[in-house]
């Protein structure tokens, strides 16, 4: 952890959408950070992905974050980083947790409307979609190398509920199957799966990755 993020998730509010973030951003650079060198390669839950392939995805969302706060178009990004090391994931992703916390920093961008392709709202509900998003991977890759994050119980809570507003129920593959044809990059591989029943008595979490598409499995579906 560094002592940004860690100021970051001291001096916000629990109320602020960029301290719930914060505490996505550290339990996701503690799980990193875990990752051995002969992991790299190891499947995950995302079909599309190893545990490499994965990292480079999960700097994008970084970077789409950061881009959003910004004014910027995050979907004018790949879809995954490339190029880094596998012993340098760890000094990539402190980059880019302190290039989002400058994007942030404002206040004024938290009710400012942005865009994605499937969603306009303000920064304070993007934000909340990404802090779910980064939750979810977060648990792909602690599945992936055998891990058990210290997960941040509000901040589950908050990604959950957010999560429900911004995706639907229905059948989204079909949804996003016909938005492929004026966006061709997401063709075969929609940005989210339909949701998976995780059971009535299931944890926060695995209602949250269940609600993502994944089935919850392993350890890292505990809390």
């Amino acid at each position: 952890m560094t002592n940004a993020t860690t100021s970051t998730t001291t001096t916000l509010q629990p109320t602020d959408p960029r301290f719930h973030f914060a505490q996505a951003v550290v339990t996701a650079r503690a799980t990193i950070e875990a990752v051995r060198p002969e992991q790299m390669e190891l499947p995950t839950p995302c079909p599309d992905y190893d545990v490499r392939a994965l990292l480079g995805h999960m700097g994008i969302v970084f970077m789409r974050v950061a881009a959003l706060g910004n004014g910027e178009d995050p979907m004018a990004l790949p879809d995954h980083v490339e190029g880094v090391a596998d012993d340098a994931w760890g000094a990539h992703f402190l980059e880019a947790a302190h290039a989002v916390q400058a994007a942030w920093t404002d206040d004024a961008k938290l009710a400012q409307p942005m865009v994605l392709p499937w969603a306009t709202a303000p920064g304070a509900a993007m934000l909340g979609m990404y802090t779910s998003e980064l939750t979810v991977h977060t648990w792909d890759l602690a599945v992936a190398t055998g891990q058990q994050p210290a997960w941040h119980g509000p901040t589950l809570e908050a990604a959950l509920a957010t999560a429900l507003v911004a995706l639907p129920s229905g059948d989204r593959e079909a949804h996003f199957a016909a938005m492929a044809v004026d966006m061709p990059q997401i063709a075969g591989r929609p940005p989210f799966r339909n949701p998976v029943d995780a059971g009535a008595t299931a944890s926060t979490l695995n209602q949250l990755v269940g609600w993502y598409g994944r089935q919850p499995v392993g350890p890292a579906s505990a809390a």
